[in-house]
């Protein structure tokens, strides 16, 4: 079997030992503060949209019972009382902190006084909290009044929740601040979708279809 000449490679001893250059350490895709932007939109998204659970949960179901109003119709219900209060009370400057207290603890009258007016001969004042309605209205001469209250079903309470209607300032704040939890909770998305460069564009063009489709069923079919 013949012999495999393998030819080494000459070296000049002249020259000495040749110095192999460092590879240098490859530079990082994005910078730092890139990552910096990408970590925050990432904690930003993860917790404000557990913290806002709750109420985003709530808005996006009472959306769906606030369009469909009709489906708790029956929820509603109907009462009316009589009665006579002290004409003392109704004579000159009406004592309206009396009334109200009396009408309140006799009756069960919940919800916030919505308004109180006094005309020559009558008296009339409202009391509203979310799906509740009470209406009073009163004779200043004889001191006699009627009583409509309206208890419209929990479903209606969740859909003035919702609009906040006759809720309270509180829960305006409330609103309020939901409405901030989503804005910071929609932009950590799309700042976190740039950084996916397999997904960046179908995800951009999603939501450009999303956008161009709520603007064509405004434009052709809302009223």
């Amino acid at each position: 079997m013949p012999r495999l000449n393998i030819a080494e490679p000459r070296v000049n001893p002249d020259e000495g030992p040749r110095e192999v250059p460092a590879r240098q350490p490859a530079a990082p895709r994005n910078p730092a503060w890139k990552r910096k932007i990408a970590q925050w939109a990432r904690w930003l998204h993860i917790y404000l949209s557990m913290v806002s659970f709750a109420i985003l949960f709530f808005f996006a179901v009472t959306g769906l019972t606030l369009n469909h109003q009709q489906w708790f119709a029956k929820q509603q219900k109907t009462a009316q009382y009589q009665g006579r209060l002290d004409p003392k009370w109704l004579a000159g400057n009406v004592a309206k902190l009396e009334i109200v207290e009396y009408l309140r603890s006799h009756y069960r009258i919940s919800g916030a006084v919505n308004e109180f007016r006094v005309d020559e001969g009558q008296a009339s004042l409202s009391f509203k909290a979310p799906g509740y309605e009470a209406s009073v209205f009163i004779d200043r001469q004889t001191g006699v009044y009627d009583i409509t209250e309206t208890k419209m079903g929990l479903a209606a309470v969740l859909n003035d929740l919702h609009k906040g209607r006759d809720s309270g300032k509180a829960w305006g704040w409330l609103i309020d601040l939901s409405a901030v939890f989503m804005t910071f909770v929609s932009v950590s998305g799309i700042v976190l979708l740039l950084y996916l460069r397999m997904r960046r564009f179908s995800g951009i063009m999603a939501a450009a279809a999303g956008a161009v489709l709520c603007s064509i069923i405004y434009a052709l079919w809302v009223p």
